[in-house]
């Protein structure tokens, strides 16, 4: 069984993350989407509430791909959350050069670190390569419609938590 992770914030998840975890499901039997609570980032949505919108949102598509799919959070090193998954690829979405470079960086440092686990650069489609969780937040907080940049039970969770 090839298991491949796909790492990030998910704060919160996005079609963009949607549309990577679809194109991974053709390369791996079983992905974990690694959910990072690095404690000097101010969350949105806690740990907890990430793993069950993410589950919410991915288990229907893991379904219909026939994909074996893991949430789980992590702290620390994303090489060591894909060792301890089992792991032997880690994907990487990217929307643009900026996010190119930093990407490569990572995967340099990840491949010295544990050469045995593969990085994998997943460009987005053309139809959410504008989506960033950190967009969707500010829109969503200021009040715009973030419909077409979540799924349906995401775009619910925002209205709820930013609900006066």
């Amino acid at each position: 069984m090839r298991v491949g992770l796909y790492p990030g914030s998910f704060d919160p998840v996005t079609l963009g993350h949607v549309d990577i975890v679809r194109r991974a499901a053709h390369l791996v039997d079983r992905l974990v989407i690694a959910i990072g609570t690095h404690h000097s980032k101010g969350p949105f949505f806690t740990p907890e509430e990430r793993v069950v919108l993410a589950q919410q949102a991915l288990e229907p598509i893991a379904t219909e791909l026939n994909l074996g799919l893991g949430v789980v959070t992590y702290d620390g090193l994303t090489v060591d959350a894909a060792r301890e998954a089992g792991a032997v690829v880690v994907f990487r979405g990217l929307r643009d050069a900026g996010d190119f470079d930093y990407e490569m960086q990572m995967a340099g440092m990840n491949a010295a670190l544990s050469p045995d686990i593969e990085t994998v650069f997943l460009a987005a489609s053309p139809g959410t390569r504008h989506i960033a969780a950190s967009l969707v937040r500010q829109i969503a907080a200021m009040g715009g419609d973030v419909s077409k940049f979540v799924p349906d039970s995401v775009n619910t969770a925002l209205k709820r938590k930013l609900a006066p």
